[in-house]
């Protein structure tokens, strides 16, 4: 997340809270303040304070945008779950109701009108997992694979997004995309 934090940081110029929508189903038995200890350290290290929401479903995400705007957040990041991809769309539109820039954990959030994402290259990952079936098929025993971190990242901003009137920041330097949406 320490990435996502600073690009949202040198994209935005002026953020100094961001709130994160966090499903816990998503990561089992682990508590809230065990999941963003990390992210707290790295986002006061780059002189941010996050905000932690708790969305169990749909169902609470009015809820989570009207203390995020009680808060006066001043973006949105979102983490990377089952139930927020599957609503993803309806995520995208809160926040630009809400005139808040965001930080998304898959393109797809971009490609659906939000702002901007940081994430692992999706058809490197899908490349490299062929590989590895490939090795399984010849012969490899899973356990004895190692295991790898994703190496390529993407940084997608979509530009209409960043144009569009009522948002409260827009990316003041889209020039570092690895992807841009006009």
């Amino acid at each position: 997340m320490r990435e996502s934090v600073e690009l949202l940081k040198q994209a935005v110029p002026g953020v100094a809270r961001v709130a994160v929508l966090w499903h816990p189903g998503d990561y089992g038995e682990r508590t809230e303040r065990e999941m963003h200890s990390d992210e707290d350290t790295t986002a006061r290290a780059l002189g941010v304070r996050l905000q932690v929401l708790t969305a169990r479903g749909p169902e609470d995400f009015d809820r989570a945008f009207s203390d995020m705007v009680r808060a006066r957040a001043d973006a949105f990041a979102v983490q990377s779950t089952n139930v927020f991809f599957i609503e993803r769309r309806r995520l995208v539109d809160l926040a630009a109701k809400n005139r808040l820039p965001a930080m998304y954990s898959t393109r797809e959030f971009v490609d659906a009108g939000g702002l901007m994402s940081y994430a692992a290259n999706t058809a490197d990952l899908l490349r490299r997992a062929a590989a590895y079936v490939d090795k399984i098929l010849k012969g490899a025993k899973p356990a004895d694979l190692p295991v790898e971190q994703p190496t390529k990242f993407e940084l997608v901003i979509n530009l209409k997004t960043a144009k569009a009137p009522g948002l409260a920041n827009p990316p003041a330097r889209p020039g570092r995309a690895d992807r841009v949406i006009e």
